[in-house]
């Protein structure tokens, strides 16, 4: 059994939902993944947004304006009346749902109720099509089976016993439908992933139920060897090493994110990554295995902050770099980056929230420095330090761009280069011009 995830813009319409309907059906007994349609998880925030101001009026007005949305895709998507109306009043029921949560606007997951109807709806959406089109569909519920702990993890083993006994409940289904990103926490309330959203669903269930492999259909052909936003003939790397797909997704690839491989990874199933649009493609496959001895892609990480803590007289001191740490810890900000010398180190984040307190702190220990408007610009592959010559093409790439910090050894995947904002179409074209020409 394969895992089939489609993003939001794959089932944006009812055309495209008709396409993924074509593309799914005598595939094999699949478990198919969705998230809500395009749009509909910001009109879902917006009257979250609204209930929050206690604007109940404007709520409403855009309830029924979503709802009257999805009146025409049913009208368009099914053809014969009875399946119309059955589907609307299936949708009417969550649009009702919405309308009773809003009445409690004092609830912490108010937004998070609201929003889990976007998929519950592109899910119910496609199952009626496929009926109609004669195919035996299972709908079956992300929130029978999808949970995480009480540290907001996903709890695989609950995963894996609800998941496999809702498949052995239904053993005669040509394909089993379910919602991306939402999910139940501990508590049994309405929740979502958070991080990587529909992806990560695919990736646990593809883990809870060792499927054969996980694909991850987006409107683009795989991941790409650098951002065609950015530089043109770029084309899609054909394979990467689960490790560097994280690498790139954590530095800037955006077609993935870094957390949703992770459980692909340890259960060793191939994740691949396809374009509905061209469905023939190869895309991206990724795997355990490490093609040895060359730079597969280049991605670049925006907002970045450096700082720099100069100190020349306690720098070498024992425990110097365990208390610069610990302020990070103490404001739960991430780095990124980290290069040291004897008289300083330098650091990264993305994230300035805390930045006053954190900098404020640092002063104890000596001169800050602090650097905005940053982007990280990260070269992956295979990066072993005996492979010669590699970093050696990075850094003559960026000969005429002023570099702030480099990073290498802490990977055997990527080169860091930290840079201006300004200078980053450029030192994006030089790498692609130097490597991949």
């Amino acid at each position: 059994m394969k895992v089939m995830k489609f993003g939001g813009t794959s089932v944006g319409s009812p055309q495209r939902i008709k396409n993924v309907a074509t593309l799914i059906s005598g595939k094999g007994k699949n478990m198919i993944v969705l998230s809500a349609m395009s749009g509909t998880t910001n009109s879902l925030i917006e009257i979250s947004e609204a209930v929050k101001a206690d604007d109940p009026q404007l709520a409403c007005k855009l309830i029924s304006s979503l709802e009257e949305r999805y009146s025409g895709v049913i009208e368009e998507l099914l053809t014969t009346q009875d399946a119309r109306e059955r589907t609307r009043t299936i949708v009417a029921d969550f649009f009702n749902d919405i309308r009773h949560t809003i009445s409690s606007p004092e609830s912490p997951l108010l937004e998070k109720q609201i929003v889990a109807r976007g998929e519950m709806i592109s899910t119910n959406l496609m199952h009626a099509y496929l009926h109609e089109c004669g195919v035996n569909s299972v709908l079956l519920p992300a929130l029978d089976f999808m949970r995480t702990d009480e540290h907001g993890e996903p709890d695989l083993p609950y995963i894996s016993k609800h998941l496999n006994q809702l498949l052995e409940e239904n053993p005669e289904a040509d394909m089993y439908i379910t919602q991306g990103f939402i999910c139940l926490d501990h508590e049994g309330n309405i929740h979502n992933l958070e991080r990587g959203g529909s992806d990560y669903t695919a990736s646990l269930i593809g883990a809870a139920i060792m499927a054969e492999e996980i694909e991850i259909w987006t409107d683009i052909d795989g991941m790409h060897n650098n951002d065609p936003r950015f530089v043109d003939g770029t084309k899609p790397v054909r394979n990467l090493h689960f490790e560097e797909a994280a690498e790139l997704a954590y530095f800037g690839a955006k077609i993935l994110h870094p957390t949703c491989i992770l459980p692909a990874k340890i259960n060793n199933i191939p994740v691949r990554l396809l374009n509905t649009m061209e469905p023939d493609a190869p895309g991206t496959l990724i795997d355990n295995n490490l093609r040895s001895a060359c730079i597969k892609a280049v991605a670049a990480k925006d907002n970045i902050t450096a700082i720099k803590i100069k100190s020349g007289r306690m720098l070498l001191a024992y425990g110097f770099l365990k208390k610069v740490f610990e302020i990070f810890e103490k404001y739960e900000t991430a780095i990124d980056m980290i290069t040291t010398s004897e008289v300083g180190v330098s650091v990264t984040v993305d994230n300035e929230r805390n930045l006053d307190r954190i900098v404020e702190e640092l002063h104890r220990f000596g001169t800050v420095t602090i650097d905005r408007n940053m982007t990280i610009i990260c070269v992956v592959g295979d990066l072993e330090w005996q492979n010669r010559g590699f970093e050696a093409k990075a850094l003559d790439a960026l000969r005429d761009i002023p570099v702030r910090m480099i990073s290498y050894g802490g990977s055997n995947y990527n080169i860091s280069f930290l840079i201006k904002a300004e200078d980053k179409t450029r030192a994006l074209r030089a790498l692609s011009a130097e490597i991949f020409a």
